[in-house]
């Protein structure tokens, strides 16, 4: 007759589920906080890019009109349609609107209070995400001093 060691058949010890419940918590703690920040590093990286292709349109558009930049009254119509050398936008391409379009959309505000805003403007409005100077050509966001990023850097001085 054969005889069952019943020492094979236990299960875990208490001591030994404390032991994986303790390794599985240093891991979490490790693990989420670096979740977190990828997330908000994310949204850094999407304002950084956005400004790129913004200041892009901008340069590019200044190329090919003598160095004028989109006047503020027209920058959006002026960035993502055709214009002619004077800076006339329309939708279609003609013989004489042969420049552009620099953009396809003009890209929403990835980060701040403003965050989803996608319009231009000189000031700090409600209703924009992006500040823009025709005078100079220069673009940033539409955040305050305060909305800063991960390294204390303010979104505005991107």
């Amino acid at each position: 007759m054969l005889q069952h060691n019943a020492r094979g058949k236990r299960g875990f010890s208490l001591l030994e589920l404390v032991i994986v419940v303790v390794i599985i918590g240093i891991i979490a703690a490790i693990a989420i906080p670096r979740m977190s920040r990828g997330s908000a590093g994310a949204a850094d990286s999407a304002l950084s890019a956005n400004l790129t292709v913004l200041r892009n349109g901008v340069d590019l558009y200044a190329a090919e009109h003598g160095g004028s930049y989109p006047t503020l009254a027209a920058v959006t119509n002026q960035l993502t349609q055709y214009t002619d050398a004077t800076g006339a936008a329309q939708a279609g391409k003609d013989t004489t609107h042969i420049y552009g379009p620099y953009l396809r959309t003009v890209p929403p505000l990835p980060v701040g209070a403003k965050k989803g805003k996608n319009g231009i403007d000189d000031e700090d409005g409600a209703t924009v995400g992006w500040i823009y100077s025709g005078t100079t050509g220069e673009i940033k966001a539409n955040c305050t001093d305060s909305e800063k990023d991960a390294t204390g850097k303010a979104y505005n001085t991107y």
